[in-house]
């Protein structure tokens, strides 16, 4: 199977030089680690509302079962993080503001779930709507953090595709809820 091209084969102007195998490594597992944190904490938040109030919640006829959610979030966070470690040793100039971009949409992610879940009992209803601003300003980072990946590498930003495309399915579900609960 032939892999994509990288468009940032060549090292542009203003590349400081890849990092070595042992600082590559490590990084890819700090960035393993920050997305497996983010997943924790977003489990956290839920593992004790999904199995209360949300299950006799209105929820959208098309949502999947909640068994899926775990395995889909698993191969996202993990699809994030190597697409942020692509970005990461490339060291070109446009990297740093791209894993700004890829830090704020982790953020909006972490900060999602516990508004989403944790707050619905204390806010009712506000609650989800909270979590639909939320995960619409997710959207658009994460939209602007694929724009910015994309040119440092093309399979970073492709990494990020079914994130979206996730991010935008979970949105009709929060907006579902938002409506009818």
């Amino acid at each position: 199977m032939e892999s994509l091209p990288d468009k940032a084969t060549h090292s542009p102007e203003g590349a400081r030089p890849e990092p070595g195998p042992a600082a590559q490594v490590a990084a890819l597992a700090v960035f393993l680690a920050a997305s497996a944190f983010v997943a924790w904490l977003g489990a956290f938040s839920t593992v004790s509302n999904v199995n209360g109030w949300y299950v006799s919640a209105d929820k959208a006829p098309w949502s999947p079962p909640n068994w899926l959610f775990g395995p889909v979030w698993t191969v996202l966070y993990t699809a994030m993080a190597v697409a942020a470690w692509l970005v990461w040793r490339r060291r070109v100039p446009g990297s740093r503001p791209a894993l700004v971009a890829y830090g704020v949409q982790l953020f909006l992610n972490l900060l999602w779930t516990p508004t989403f879940f944790s707050l619905y009992p204390m806010m009712g209803t506000a609650a989800l709507w909270l979590a639909f601003a939320i995960i619409l300003a997710l959207i658009v980072a994460v939209t602007v953090t694929v724009v910015r990946f994309g040119p440092i590498s093309r399979i970073a930003g492709l990494l990020l595709l079914p994130y979206i495309s996730w991010i935008v399915f979970a949105s009709s579900l929060n907006l579902w809820a938002a409506l009818n609960n």
